[in-house]
C-alpha cells in the first residue's frame, strides 16, 4: 500500500503510517530497529531496493532521506517535504517513508527524521553515496548508534579511506570492509591448518578497489609482517599469496564467483568466493550494532604503511627497459683473493691466460675444481717497450 503526501509535516507522516497499518490489517508494529538511508534521487531506487531485501532479515522501519537540489535562488528560500508511504509488500518486511526534502529543511534534516523513528530501537544510517567526512558527527549521524558509509562509491576511494581513518568512531563501519568477510574467514581456515611462520604476503586486486586495501592492512595488522599490494584486471580481489616457510598459500578467483585455494602439501580445493549484493553486505552491517574492533584496528593500520608494487604490464616494460645483466665467465671467480697481490696487478692477463687454458686439448676432461685460479698461477712479466 502507497500514500503519497505532499507539502507535509512530519506529524501527518505519523498519521499515514498508523492509517496504512490498519488499512492492511496489521496495526502492531513490529520493527527491530530503523534504518535511515540518505542518498541522492539518481541512487534511490537502488538503495531502497537493498533496504527493502535486508528488511526481510531485519525488519526495520526505513525512512529514506532525499535532498532535492533546487536550481533557482526563489526555490532555494521555499522548504517543503514531500514523502511517500509504503508499508506491506511495497516496503519489504517492514514500512517505508521516502522523504524528499526541498529548500532551506534539506539542510535540518534530522529535524524531519527524529520524529519519525522508532521509540526504544537502535538507529542505524546509511549513506549510500556522498557520505560525510566525520559521519559520527554529522547531524543524522549523531541520531544513530551505527553508521555505514560506502567507500566504494566515492570518487577517491582511497582518499576516502584515509578520511575514514582519522575520523573514526565506535559505530563506524564500511561496505567496503563487509565484502571482504568471505575472504577473511577462509584465510583464517586455511592459516589454521599450516604450522609455518609466514614471511611476506602479497595482495591482488582491481586498483580502485577499497576492499583490496581495507584486506591488505587486515592481513598486515594482524600478522605483523610486510604486505605488498598489486594491481591486477579484477573483478574486485582476485588473489592472495601468503609465502611461509613451508611453502605458499594462495587464494585465487578470477571469475568472480569461485576460487581456488593451494595449501603446501595438499591438493587444490575449489571454494565458493562469489562477490555478494549490497542487500546482502546491509543485512550482514545490521546483525551487530556494537563497534567492530577489528575494522577499526585494520583501518588505521594505515593505507600508507601498505607496501605497493607495479601491476604486471609495468614490471614488463621496467624489465625490457633495464640492461642485459653481464654473463660470469665459466671457472674464473669475479675476484682475485686479496692474498695475492701479484695476481691482482695482472689479473687481466692472469683471466686470458686461464680463459685460453679452459679451452685448450690439455684441459678438456678435467673439472672446474682441478682448473688453477689466477692466485696459483705464476705472475705475468710486462714486456718492456
Amino acid at each position: 500500500m502507497k500514500i503519497d503526501l505532499t507539502d507535509t509535516t512530519a506529524s501527518k507522516i505519523n498519521k499515514g503510517l498508523v492509517k496504512a497499518r490498519r488499512a492492511i490489517g496489521t496495526p502492531a508494529v513490529g520493527m527491530v530497529l530503523t534504518l535511515v538511508v540518505v542518498t541522492d534521487e539518481e541512487n534511490a531506487y537502488d538503495a531502497l531496493k537493498a533496504a527493502n531485501d535486508a528488511s526481510r532479515e531485519h525488519p526495520s522501519r526505513t525512512l529514506v532521506v532525499i535532498k532535492r537540489v533546487s536550481r533557482s535562488p526563489r526555490d532555494r528560500t521555499q522548504s517543503r517535504l514531500d514523502a511517500e508511504v509504503r508499508v506491506g509488500t511495497d516496503a519489504g518486511s517492514g514500512e517505508t517513508v521516502v522523504l524528499r526534502l526541498y529548500g532551506e529543511v534539506s539542510d535540518h534534516a534530522q529535524s524531519v527524521v527524529l520524529p519519525l523513528l522508532l521509540p526504544d530501537a537502535p538507529v542505524v544510517v546509511w549513506w549510500s553515496v556522498d557520505a560525510p567526512r566525520d559521519p559520527a558527527n554529522d547531524p543524522l549521524g549523531a541520531l544513530s548508534q551505527r553508521r555505514v558509509t560506502d567507500s566504494y562509491a566515492a570518487e577517491k576511494p582511497v582518499e576516502e579511506l584515509r578520511s575514514r581513518a582519522e575520523s573514526y568512531e565506535p559505530g563506524d563501519t564500511d561496505l567496503a570492509w563487509a565484502r571482504i568477510t568471505p575472504w577473511r574467514s577462509m584465510l583464517a581456515a586455511a592459516l589454521d591448518q599450516v604450522d609455518s611462520e609466514i614471511v611476506s604476503v602479497e595482495v591482488a586486486g582491481e586498483e580502485s578497489n577499497p576492499s583490496v586495501e581495507l584486506l591488505a592492512m587486515w592481513l598486515a595488522d594482524r600478522l605483523h609482517v610486510h604486505v605488498r599490494r598489486a594491481v591486477s584486471a579484477g573483478p574486485g580481489l582476485t588473489q592472495v599469496r601468503l609465502e611461509t616457510t613451508g611453502g605458499p598459500i594462495t587464494l585465487h578467483r578470477s571469475d568472480g564467483a569461485m576460487a581456488t585455494l593451494a595449501l603446501p602439501g595438499q591438493p587444490d580445493r575449489a571454494v565458493a568466493l562469489k562477490r555478494r549484493e549490497t542487500s546482502e553486505l546491509l543485512a550482514e552491517e545490521l546483525r551487530r550494532l556494537d563497534p567492530d574492533d577489528t575494522y577499526a584496528s585494520a583501518l588505521r593500520f594505515g593505507v600508507d604503511r601498505l607496501g605497493g608494487i607495479q601491476s604486471a604490464a609495468e614490471r614488463a616494460e621496467a624489465a625490457a627497459d633495464q640492461p642485459a645483466p653481464a654473463l660470469p665467465v665459466r671457472g674464473v671467480p669475479e675476484a682475485a683473493p686479496a692474498s695475492a697481490p701479484a695476481a691482482a696487478s695482472g689479473s687481466g692477463s692472469a683471466a686470458a691466460s686461464g680463459s685460453a687454458s679452459a679451452s685448450g686439448p690439455a684441459s678438456a676432461g678435467q673439472g672446474d675444481a682441478d682448473r688453477p685460479t689466477p692466485a696459483k698461477m705464476p705472475p705475468v712479466k710486462k714486456q718492456e717497450g
